[in-house]
């Protein structure tokens, strides 16, 4: 028998495991957001089960202000009775870790915020077996899948058709399936991040200037299934070297390790065309994610690829630039200071900059 919603669940577990990407899972921070507004005082604790351990946006996530604890525990897929899953052996290490979690949480209330796959439904149903209380919501994406949980929010397509959201929808959207269930609706809610400690102690070590003009920039995409990502560098040259004739300003090129070397490139390509890069700085590699917060932070203006640091910059609510090579509606955000460029000409991008400091 389906138990009651409870009114003021005081813990509450949050079940994700679609991707490990820091976008993808910054995407949940809307939903966490209106759930501490509809119930400030709960506890929210992340789960998310992880083809993908050790990723780099296990520690950003892990200390979010609106978390009170994260925990990323991996799935073991492997073949089974000629299908790729998580098998008998994944399982047998999952379980006794579920149970753990279960049982140390003790929670209220239990949201499985996938539409899809069955580890998530299964999980959801071992967290409930460890406490008295708690109460199971869920997608029902397909028939059937409702009866995993005690309520259930419509499907991702009926989801959108009931409110008139355009399809593809916006990805922070879809964990919005199952909060319907709750009676909660986004609202127009953004994704939030706060800076870290790290990121703190960055601005603490490189204060910047009254009258200085900071601009961070993120080539990114650094992974080989990502790099058609990348915007153009030529365009990247030409614009940003025009945007210091009429406002000087200091670059910082962000990135992970394995992107030093598009950024040395981009440098170099800059100094050909404009005789100069001191103004600029090569960050890649030199920084945490929790520290590349306080980067971000620091800077009137973010320019980034679709990547990690584009969704950080957005969830830190600073005035970005996202430059896409094609149109990608599922990867854009609700927020007045993101501005999308698809694959811009210089002219049209040097002066979205000047729009985007006019401000500042």
């Amino acid at each position: 028998m389906p138990r009651p919603l409870p009114l003021h669940p005081r813990r509450i577990i949050l079940i994700k495991s679609h991707s490990a990407g820091i976008g993808d899972i910054l995407r949940s921070s809307a939903a966490w957001a209106v759930l501490k507004r509809r119930w400030p005082e709960a506890e929210l604790h992340l789960i998310f089960l992880s083809r993908w351990p050790g990723y780099p946006s296990e520690e950003l996530i892990a200390e979010h202000h609106l978390l009170q604890s994260a925990h990323f525990l991996p799935l073991q897929e492997g073949r089974f009775a000629g299908m790729r899953g998580v098998g008998p052996q994944g399982w047998r290490s999952l379980l006794p870790e579920l149970r753990r979690l279960g049982r140390e949480i003790s929670a209220d209330l239990i949201i499985d915020h996938e539409p899809h796959g069955i580890e998530s439904s299964v999980a959801s149903r071992v967290l409930r077996a460890q406490s008295p209380h708690a109460v199971t919501v869920g997608v029902a994406q397909v028939v059937g899948r409702g009866w995993f949980y005690d309520h259930a929010g419509p499907s991702l397509a009926r989801y959108a058709k009931e409110r008139g959201l355009a399809q593809p929808m916006d990805y922070t959207e879809r964990d919005f399936a199952a909060l319907a269930a709750l009676g909660l609706e986004r609202q127009g809610q953004p994704i939030v991040l706060q800076v870290g400690e790290p990121g703190h102690l960055w601005q603490r070590a490189h204060p910047k200037d009254e009258e200085e003009l900071r601009i961070g920039l993120n080539i990114g995409c650094g992974t080989p299934d990502a790099l058609p990502r990348r915007p153009d560098l030529d365009t990247l040259v030409e614009a940003l070297g025009r945007l210091w004739e009429n406002r000087p300003y200091r670059l910082l090129l962000t990135g992970a390790a394995n992107e030093n070397e598009i950024n040395e490139e981009f440098r170099q390509r800059y100094q050909a065309r404009w005789g100069s890069s001191t103004m600029m700085e090569n960050l890649a590699g030199t920084a945490s994610l929790s520290m590349l917060s306080g980067i971000i932070d620091s800077c009137d203006l973010f320019v980034s690829s679709d990547s990690g640091p584009y969704h950080m910059s957005v969830a830190l609510g600073k005035s970005t630039i996202a430059l896409f090579r094609q149109p990608y509606p599922e990867a854009c955000h609700q927020n007045g200071q993101l501005q999308i460029l698809v694959a811009p000409a210089a002219d049209v991008l040097l002066k979205t900059l000047l729009q985007s400091l006019e401000t500042c």
